[in-house]
């Protein structure tokens, strides 16, 4: 059977799991690039393990702004294309993708050129104190200069999911963490490279991800091609790629935001560990994240395709099926946080009691909303999926942005470092209820279309 025809005629259950289970394998894996480089760093010797994570938190709002443009290209683009392929119209798709490949690299190199120009300034304004910006430094050069390459494996990876083949898209990501969990040892201990060491390792990593996804998009495997005459950028084309992926970029960047945002109250109320905590708090949660996310970029072309083929049936069943899993993962991230915090923390350093201390107690605060989190994620992915990009933007912004800021401004004054960490559940719980109420809004529409697609269909079989 066709890959992309498949979408739209095999078992819906057998397709979430055929294209989420690689999607989670590989966003997993994705997650463990930031956080094996944040334990073998937390755990170099001589007191520098402790002050160095916190080095990686303060320029983390920089790789988090590189991320919002990959998912600006690679997400709007997947979704377009997997709309398109519902649609029958490949010859759109394969312009798209031409668009964000070309995209893509420009950005990148702008991304590149600036970072590098205005790092020591940037990372200051992320919290960087004279402790930990020289090891925010030195990590964070290589991984902004080397943006180009983390980005076309990101961007153009959603693509290859986005076309049917999530497999591919697995190794994708499975061959660079590899290559990063071996090479991180090596340059940060036999070479004694320390926080460099670890920058070089990921990028070297990530330029063999790179590799691997152009030589399928231009080798014989791929549905869709990378071709000479859709490299030419068509302002048509960008609009609707930037639309699409304004939603996950707006969120990106406003997490870069608040990540600063909690870089200053944590630095205020608790010190540079308190930094390095929530930084080894962050890994944590997107190591249980990941799943959910892969949950997402597995149900996104099935429900994509299906909404182009207006086959709402099972675009309701897609989003049901994976609204389920993400709350049973979200239920067991939950659970296993909240009963063994400190050895989670512990695993990133042993030596740092204040550190360990602080760690274990602010994840018990603030993921304890985490069970309604994988409803608030699959669902605000759902509209995006559809084409609905401005209820995806603010139903992502809600609980990354538009409640946080205002919490991170009035609690931390009020409750000191445990503000800090409050402010994480009070917006997951308000976020969740203004996903409920416009995804319950936009069920009801979509079964008034089933019911008239379903009169259609029977007037014209009556003529």
């Amino acid at each position: 059977m066709d890959r992309s025809k498949q979408l739209g005629e095999e078992s819906i259950g057998k397709l979430l799991m055929k294209f989420s289970v690689p999607a989670i394998i590989g966003m997993v894996v994705n997650a463990l690039y930031n956080m094996v480089d944040r334990i073998f760093i937390g755990n170099i010797g001589g007191g520098v393990g402790a002050l160095a994570i916190s080095g990686i938190a303060v320029g983390y709002p920089l790789t988090l702004i590189n991320m919002a443009f990959a998912m600006l290209i690679g997400i709007g683009s997947s979704t377009m294309i997997s709309i398109k392929l519902g649609e029958k119209k490949k010859e759109e798709a394969e312009k798209i993708l031409g668009n964000a490949f070309v995209l893509i690299i420009i950005i990148s190199i702008l991304i590149g050129v600036i970072g590098l120009t205005f790092l020591e300034d940037l990372l200051k304004i992320f919290g960087g104190s004279p402790d930990t910006l020289p090891y925010a430094k030195g990590y964070m050069k290589y991984i902004i200069g080397g943006a180009i390459l983390q980005n076309i494996g990101f961007s153009m990876n959603n693509i290859i999911r986005a076309e049917g083949n999530p497999k591919i898209a697995m190794a994708t990501m499975l061959i660079g963490a590899v290559i990063n969990t071996i090479l991180d040892p090596i340059f940060i201990f036999v070479f004694n490279m320390g926080v460099d060491g670890a920058a070089i390792a990921t990028i070297i990593a990530q330029a063999v991800s790179s590799i691997w996804v152009l030589a399928y998009f231009f080798g014989r495997k791929s549905t869709l091609k990378i071709k000479k005459e859709n490299l030419r950028l068509s302002l048509t084309t960008m609009k609707i790629i930037f639309s699409i992926g304004m939603s996950p970029f707006a969120m990106q960047l406003a997490a870069s935001l608040v990540t600063t945002l909690y870089n200053k109250n944590l630095v205020a109320y608790g010190g540079d560990l308190a930094v390095g905590a929530m930084g080894i708090i962050n890994s944590i949660i997107m190591l249980f994240f990941m799943p959910m996310f892969g949950i997402n970029q597995g149900c996104q072309p099935i429900i994509g395709y299906n909404y182009g083929a207006r086959q709402y049936d099972r675009v309701l069943k897609a989003l049901k099926l994976a609204v389920s899993a993400g709350t049973i993962l979200a239920t067991v991230g939950f659970i296993l946080i909240q009963t063994f915090p400190r050895a989670f923390i512990q695993i990133f350093n042993r030596d740092n009691a204040e550190l360990i201390a602080l760690g274990s107690h602010g994840i018990r605060i603030h993921m304890m909303m985490m069970p309604i989190i994988g409803f608030q994620i699959i669902s605000s992915n759902y509209f995006q999926a559809v084409g609905k990009a401005k209820i995806a933007i603010f139903l992502s912004l809600s609980r990354q942005f538009i409640l946080l800021v205002p919490l991170l401004i009035i609690l931390p004054p009020i409750f000191k470092l445990n503000g800090v960490w409050m402010t994480g559940p009070i917006a997951d719980t308000l976020s969740s209820v203004l996903t409920a109420i416009l995804l319950l809004r936009d069920i009801k529409i979509l079964k008034s279309k089933k019911n008239d697609d379903n009169i259609e269909e029977l007037e014209y079989q009556a003529n």
